[in-house]
């Protein structure tokens, strides 16, 4: 995929970010978000100026629970109006993957993250899901 570009909607300034949504057998590799949007959620993050998607989805499950991506696949891509991330944007083109992880290795956690587990579907349902995640999960039948 290309780098993404700045784009201004009504004036307001767009963020591209992506998610990883990785699974191992029956269960999905969900975290708790120290920071806003709170909640359960895939990992997530925003696409710098200088990566195209695939980079960025590298750099975040690496960042975040220090993972290495084997494969992946575009699930889809959305824009998302009034979702406010720790910017304070609220204006996002979101990358949604699936992603295959090395299965071996433990996961480490930054302190974006206050935990990281295996959740089955039925947990899942449980949860406090972050409200956008919620959706995602809806929409590729998770939940």
């Amino acid at each position: 995929m290309e780098r993404v570009k700045k784009l201004e909607l009504n004036g307001r300034i767009m963020h591209y970010g992506i998610g990883a949504v990785i699974k191992k057998g029956d269960k999905y590799l969900l975290i708790d978000r120290a920071d806003k949007p709170y909640g359960f959620a895939c990992i997530t993050g925003h696409i710098r100026r200088d990566e195209n998607p695939e980079d960025a989805l590298v750099r975040e499950v690496k960042e975040e629970v220090n993972l290495e991506i084997l494969s992946h696949k575009l699930m889809f891509e959305r824009m998302i109006n009034n979702r406010e991330c720790k910017s304070g944007r609220v204006l996002h083109h979101c990358y949604i993957f699936e992603v295959g992880v090395k299965s071996n290795t433990e996961i480490e956690i930054n302190d974006e993250v206050k935990s990281a587990r295996w959740y089955s579907i039925e947990q899942i349902k449980g949860l406090k899901l972050e409200p956008l995640w919620k959706f995602f999960f809806k929409k590729i039948g998770v939940i």
